[in-house]
């Protein structure tokens, strides 16, 4: 059972990580997104979801006498700032921004139903409910996403057609 619990709680800071690199880059995201206000609106509101479920994944480490991964928080963190800024410089950010939310709230939620078998295994009924969760919330912001991507592209391309600014 060490082995399980090793790896448990290695999952656990990698999922801690892995939401500090959405926070970062939904938060440059946001900041860009002057001309698409329903989308901004949503990753705002993903935004705060995002940092609670930081903290409460904060909390199950300290419960399980762990801590958050400094050098994980950090790189996560690094990653996301990097690809932010890529972001800064491309005519699609909308477009490719939607696209890589899509994909990384995928990746979330893989990771949320592995930690919930993990935690299962583990008998830790607390952590599966902080899980189950942050899995509800994560599959809602894909479907969210998968839904309105066609709008947000439409949206892009006429606006690139009439020569606005298309990517804020």
């Amino acid at each position: 059972m060490e082995k399980t619990r090793e790896n448990y709680l290695a999952w656990l800071r990698d999922a801690h990580a892995m939401e500090e690199q959405a926070l970062t880059m939904m938060q440059g995201m946001a900041s860009r997104l002057e001309n698409y206000p329903q989308l901004r609106v949503r990753i705002e509101s993903h935004i705060a979801e995002t940092r609670e479920q930081a903290a409460a994944l904060a909390t199950l480490l300290q419960r399980k006498g762990s801590g958050t991964s400094l050098v994980k928080d950090t790189l996560g963190k690094m990653t996301a700032f990097a690809q932010s800024l890529s972001g800064m410089f491309t005519d699609d950010n909308v477009v490719k921004g939607t696209l890589a939310g899509f994909a990384f709230e995928n990746m979330e939620i893989a990771s949320y139903r592995i930690l919930i078998t993990a935690a299962e295994q583990m008998g830790d009924a607390e952590a599966v409910a902080v899980f189950t969760r942050c899995l509800k919330q994560e599959e809602a912001m894909a479907e969210w996403l998968a839904d309105h991507s066609p709008g947000i592209t439409r949206s892009f391309l006429s606006r690139a057609e009439l020569d606005m600014p298309a990517h804020r």
